[in-house]
């Protein structure tokens, strides 16, 4: 129950700045990829501001034993660069630089704007279904 209230409250605070900060409208995010025309670099900061505490956690988590809700971590381990990877970022950026939106800030968009968000949301676990099968 801890474990699904410290979620349910992480969620909520992501899902609050991701529209707070704008990265959930998609016309800002197509305007901060548009490099060469009129570029809104303000999810620059957004991102840069998010590396701070991101940053400050991972100190933290380095001192702690256990997590303040689990018996212990389960953090991902690190591999090297391959093919599927390098091509599984080149679909997300054109998808993203496409659709002016990533998983996050779609499901946050559910709130604001559903019909365009559902039709990402559709998309999105497509792919993701395609890709269940076409890599057995």
């Amino acid at each position: 129950m801890k474990q699904t209230a410290i979620a349910l409250a992480a969620g909520l605070i992501f899902g609050a700045g991701l529209a707070v900060s704008g990265m959930a409208d998609p016309q800002r995010v197509q305007a901060f990829l548009d490099l060469f025309g009129a570029w809104d670099p303000t999810l620059a900061f957004v991102m840069g501001g998010a590396m701070i505490p991101m940053a400050i956690a991972w100190r933290i988590q380095r001192r702690m034993a256990t997590p303040a809700a689990a018996g212990k971590f389960e953090l991902p381990g690190t591999t090297g660069i391959d093919r599927r990877l390098a091509i599984g970022a080149l679909i997300f950026g054109a998808g993203w630089g496409i659709g002016g939106l990533c998983p996050g800030p779609a499901i946050a968009d559910l709130a604001i704007a559903p019909a365009p968000a559902a039709m990402f949301i559709a998309a999105m676990l497509a792919g993701m279904v395609v890709h269940k099968f076409a890599f057995r």
